[in-house]
C-alpha cells in the first residue's frame, strides 16, 4: 500500500481570531499522516528511533489552496513517492469532508544514525517494506 489515510478533527486551538487553521499547524497535521503510513507498513517510529534511527525532514513544500477551519473533520493522505539512498520522499495532501482538496505538500526526509547524527542507509527490512 503505497498510500494511507487519517482523520484529523480542527481544534479551537489550532485556530486564529477567523476560525482558520494557522499555516504552521498544517506540519503537525502531516506528521500525523507520515507516523501512521509508517505504523500502517509496519514501522513504528517509536521502534525505529529505539534502533538509532531518525527520520528528520530536511525539504518541505506546502501549498495552501483553500482554509481549514475550526471543527472541519479534515482527511490527511499520505502517499509513498520514491526512496532513494537515504532519502524517502512522501506527497500529501490534506480534504475536507466536502472532498475540496484544501492543501498539498512534499517531504524529503533523510535516515540518520543517532548516535552519529549521519545519514545511513535505511535497514533492509525498512527497504523490502518500501518496496513492497
Amino acid at each position: 500500500m503505497k498510500e494511507h489515510q487519517i482523520q484529523v478533527r480542527v481544534r479551537y486551538s489550532e485556530t486564529d481570531q477567523m476560525s482558520v487553521v494557522y499555516h504552521g499547524n498544517y506540519v503537525p497535521y502531516f506528521e500525523m499522516g507520515r507516523v501512521e503510513w509508517l505504523r500502517n507498513k509496519g514501522i513504528s517510529y517509536k521502534s525505529l528511533e529505539e534502533s538509532g534511527i531518525a527520520l528528520p525532514i530536511v525539504s518541505m513544500t506546502i501549498n495552501y489552496k483553500k482554509p481549514a477551519r475550526y471543527d472541519d473533520l479534515l482527511t490527511v493522505i499520505t502517499k509513498f513517492k520514491s526512496q532513494s539512498s537515504v532519502k524517502i520522499e512522501f506527497d500529501c495532501e490534506i480534504r475536507n469532508e466536502k472532498d475540496e482538496l484544501l492543501t498539498t505538500a512534499h517531504f524529503i526526509l533523510v535516515f540518520v544514525d543517532i548516535n552519529l547524527g549521519k545519514p545511513i542507509a535505511p535497514p533492509q527490512y525498512i527497504l523490502d517494506i518500501m518496496n513492497d
